[in-house]
């Protein structure tokens, strides 16, 4: 019996790249005859004419099998809800946009052959420049620092192969709102790195913001280091004992110069709003983890689904 590969993505109003994408893949796959080959996608509620477009793939190939969402579930639930649901004895995802080259898979493929469990791709360099890039690489610096157990890869955002084992091990997890990148790091695991360039999107625009990869962002910190809240503990510690050294300063400066040496307002209002600062700050990030806490808690499902097609044969 041969293998599969599934290839699983999700979307939401890429009624134009979905063609392509399924194109490009097909392509690919028609270079290696011994497997076969399925694709799970998973649509967040799109509403320019892609469910149309998937509905039409799904009834020409039964391979395409189409989990409609009931409502938009984001970036991170919706690909990985696809991902889970896929019965490949290796599973490649990859976004929709086609930022990441289905081309890549042939790579991908080959160091699975080869006898790595996972494959990460990797970007070697992206034809989005800006200062999202920059913000980008400070982030995977700092997340490196804050949380240097994990081993994160840099420049790495999910796309690659994973074999069943793998997934597998993922699925336990029971991950209510997942850190993908950083659950690929810590199940272990033989693992190559591929690298790729990252290509400009063919058609229409990122759906991606700073809301988005602020959410992503903080989901890495929260889920995989404390030390933004041991920081918070030292950070208080440190300015208790500078607000010492400075309240004696004044105390033997009014002492030694009683008449001629004034307080005045500046100081004390920039040390107001200087340690306003730090505490907002630092119960903003408490905020993160007990928000973390609470999406476990209520522990409801990935993603509800509306409608699914292919899924019975």
């Amino acid at each position: 019996m041969k293998k599969k590969i599934s290839i699983t993505t999700s979307c939401w109003n890429e009624r134009e790249n979905i063609p392509l994408f399924y194109e490009r893949c097909l392509k690919v796959m028609a270079e290696f005859p011994q497997y076969d080959v399925e694709f799970v996608i998973s649509d967040n509620l799109s509403t320019d004419g892609t469910r149309e477009v998937l509905r039409d793939l799904a009834s020409k190939d039964s391979r395409v099998k189409v989990i409609f969402n009931a409502n938009n579930f984001g970036h991170i639930r919706s690909p990985y809800n696809a991902f889970v649901n896929a019965t490949g004895d290796a599973v490649v995802i990859m976004c929709s946009d086609l930022q990441e080259p289905p081309e890549v898979i042939r790579d991908f493929l080959k160091k699975w052959e080869e006898g790595y469990k996972v494959v990460a791709g990797v970007r070697s360099g992206t034809d989005n420049r800006g200062i999202t890039e920059i913000f980008r690489n400070i982030y995977y610096w700092m997340l490196e620092k804050l949380a240097p157990e994990q081993k994160l890869i840099r420049k790495f955002t999910g796309f690659g192969l994973y074999d069943r084992v793998a997934v597998d091990a993922m699925r336990s997890f029971q991950e209510p709102y997942p850190y993908f990148r950083g659950m690929v790091s810590e199940i272990g695991f033989p693992r190559s790195e591929v690298q790729f360039h990252q290509e400009a999107r063919i058609n229409g625009k990122s759906k991606n913001n700073f809301f988005t990869l602020y959410d992503m962002a903080m989901t890495g910190f929260v889920n995989y280091s404390k030390l933004p809240l041991r920081l918070a503990t030292f950070t208080g510690f440190v300015l208790a004992f500078l607000s010492f050294l400075v309240a004696m300063f004044y105390l033997v400066m009014k002492l030694v110069m009683w008449d001629s040496f004034n307080f005045g307002l500046a100081p004390l209002m920039i040390g107001m709003f200087f340690f306003g600062a730090v505490q907002l700050i630092f119960i903003g990030l408490v905020g993160e983890y007990i928000g973390a806490i609470w999406t476990h808690v209520k522990n409801r499902p990935l993603v509800v689904e509306e409608e699914r097609l292919n899924f019975d044969k």
